[in-house]
């Protein structure tokens, strides 16, 4: 999830890792905030891939800056992320908002709409948090109000999220 988020804002510009790190905790800091223990590994992981480049330019004060810009490969590397995201990415609520926050740079409505079409399917399998042997339980049947009320919020979650994703499928196939 750093790591796409770290392509993905870098596609759109690039960013010295201060900037890179707000935008980061903007989109994902709620749920997982992100610390310069982690960050900067991950640049330095993504720079040994050759997926990102860094230009050193001087600091407004004393302090020269460190700028990154995605390389050609990190440019593919993000596009490939995207049009073939792995199975967490899709069924994992934090992960998919990350790849969702930058679909758009993927040109071709087909490949948009076959990644939507992934989460669709997944959304639209019967699913709980809670079960009674292999069978999903739903809200109405469960005597603990903080467990039906996960799942009464999560419903609702759901049935909007299904009816983006109809709406969307059908501006991107049409």
């Amino acid at each position: 999830m750093l790591e796409l988020a770290i392509l993905g804002f870098l596609y759109e510009a690039p960013l010295h890792g201060y900037e890179l790190r707000k935008r980061i905790t903007a989109l994902t800091g709620h749920v997982r905030p992100v610390g310069e223990s982690t960050l900067y590994p991950a640049i330095k992981r993504l720079e040994k891939a050759g997926l990102l480049a860094r230009e050193t330019q001087p600091g407004v004060g004393a302090a020269p800056r460190h700028v990154l810009t995605l390389t050609d490969e990190g440019r593919a590397e993000l596009l490939r992320r995207l049009a073939e995201p792995e199975q967490l990415e899709i069924t994992d609520e934090n992960r998919w908002f990350t790849l969702l926050a930058f679909l758009r740079h993927l040109s071709e409505p087909k490949l948009q709409a076959a990644v939507l079409r992934r989460r669709l399917s997944f959304l639209e399998e019967p699913a709980s948090f809670f079960y009674d042997g292999e069978r999903p339980l739903a809200a109405e049947e469960l005597d603990d109000p903080f467990r039906s009320g996960i799942l009464v919020v999560a419903r609702a979650t759901s049935a909007a999220e299904l009816k983006w994703l109809r709406t969307t499928l059908r501006t991107l196939e049409s």
